[in-house]
């Protein structure tokens, strides 16, 4: 999540971007004064584990699962990576590429970055490239997504600027798999399961979101948000066992979706309202056009939940904290949103905890009270929230890649701390890939994040 306007609050700067980290352990948000990582472990608790102020203006901030390394991209220096190990306070590596760069994905093997006509691909053991995309469809919004599992390392990114063509890359094996149609409209969100088998998708329209088998690119399942206007879907996430899928938007509403095959006509099912009213919907799809009957067959949201605010852009997560199933909702006005979801019955799903992501819960407290003796205001335009500033042209002379660019020396990380297990990076003995700067002037080694 990107947003131009931050939400300024007592005590904390504006909030330019959030994103989960993979396992949905961890949230990191940049804001006007640099980035902070938050330990997402807790309901009660939001821990934040480190805090930077060096680097302004921070759109883009991701994290490798639980472990010290996290990437960092500025608007002051839009077309530069750094690479940081934030526990000891050294920069790793930086790289430059030949446009802005508008989103960075990691998994424990790859490191991926996407500009709007180009990807590139890193070792993430030693940054070295090993492939470059070159005239990839335009793609403003830097739309991709990378499978997190060990062995799965697949790439999704749109296949063309006009319809909705997902592009299956082999991020391992540095091939393409194949190129799933998925909807008629240009596509607006993809995101893929923990284990890399299902993939889901949205299209700029926002009314209805499918999910594919991995690599087959069969349509497993599809699901209708609504039907009485268009969105603009911001974010999907699959829960980490991919049976619920949840989908948020610019409007007040989150849906969560259950991802389960229907029993056949033969069993027997437990007699319930809804049911009822789902066969007799199945019984006179027959009868209809096959656009109207497409809509009937489509399932909808297994459970919701209704946001207190609606217009801004937010980022959601499926998690099990506490041995529950959660859904984690970080908004771009610098709130994180904790909901229990009942899997069983699902229906509207209860906040049980808030927090702010900048200043004490006093202050906010107090800020909340003097609102609510306040007049009401007329909410901000989402194009106005969601706006990013023009950046101005970059000063320095920013070199692209080559085909065999990349690293050409350091340290290759352990494989003990790419296990498949999580990552956690407590020992200083422990440390992640090159020592190294993209200059080779190792000017990086002793710059804190």
């Amino acid at each position: 999540m990107e947003t131009g306007e931050g939400a300024d609050g007592p005590g904390g700067p504006g909030l330019c971007c959030a994103s989960f980290n993979q396992d949905s352990t961890s949230l990191a948000v940049g804001t006007k004064t640099g980035y902070r990582l938050f330990s997402v472990t807790s309901v009660d608790k939001l821990d934040c584990i480190h805090e930077s102020t060096e680097t302004p203006d921070v759109y883009i901030v991701e994290r490798l699962f639980s472990s010290s390394l996290v990437v960092v991209v500025s608007q002051s220096m839009p077309r530069r990576m750094n690479v940081y190990h934030f526990k000891k306070g050294t920069e790793i590596c930086n790289y430059s590429y030949s446009n802005n760069i508008l989103a960075v994905r990691l998994n424990r093997q790859r490191l991926v970055v996407c500009l709007e006509e180009s990807i590139y691909i890193h070792n993430i053991k030693d940054m070295k490239l090993l492939k470059t995309l070159l005239n990839t469809p335009s793609n403003p919004s830097g739309l991709c997504a990378l499978s997190i599992n060990h062995s799965n390392s697949f790439l999704a990114y749109p296949g063309s600027d006009t319809i909705g063509e997902i592009i299956v890359y082999d991020a391992n094996n540095l091939s393409t798999m194949t190129m799933i149609p998925a909807h008629d409209s240009p596509l607006a969100a993809i995101t893929f399961s923990a284990s890399g088998t299902k993939l889901a998708s949205a299209s700029e329209r926002g009314t209805v979101i499918r999910v594919f088998s991995i690599p087959e690119g069969l349509r497993l399942f599809e699901f209708r948000r609504g039907m009485k206007r268009y969105v603009n879907i911001s974010s999907l996430s699959f829960s980490p066992d991919a049976q619920f899928l949840c989908a948020s938007s610019n409007t007040e509403t989150v849906h969560i979706f259950k991802l389960e095959q229907h029993s056949p006509s033969g069993e027997e099912e437990a007699p319930s309202w809804s049911a009822y009213v789902g066969k007799m919907f199945t019984a006179a799809s027959s009868y209809l056009p096959a656009q109207v009957s497409g809509m009937m067959s489509q399932d909808r949201a297994f459970a919701t939940v209704r946001l207190q605010m609606a217009g801004q852009k937010n980022v959601c997560a499926l998690a099990t904290i506490q041995k529950l199933p959660r859904l984690l909702v970080a908004s771009s006005d610098g709130q994180l949103f904790i909901y229990n979801i009942d899997p069983q019955d699902g229906g509207e799903c209860t906040l049980v905890q808030k927090h702010r992501l900048f200043g004490s819960d006093k202050e906010w407290e107090e800020t909340e009270k003097s609102e609510l003796m306040e007049p009401p205001q007329a909410c901000q335009s989402y194009a106005a929230t969601v706006a990013i500033p023009t950046c101005g042209p970059v000063t320095a002379t920013l070199t692209g890649y080559s085909e065999d660019g990349g690293a050409k020396k350091g340290e290759v990380i352990p494989e003990h701390e790419f296990a498949a297990g999580p990552v956690c990076l407590d020992d200083e003995t422990e440390f992640p890939p090159i020592n190294w700067c993209r200059d080779g002037s190792g000017r990086g080694k002793g710059r804190r994040p």
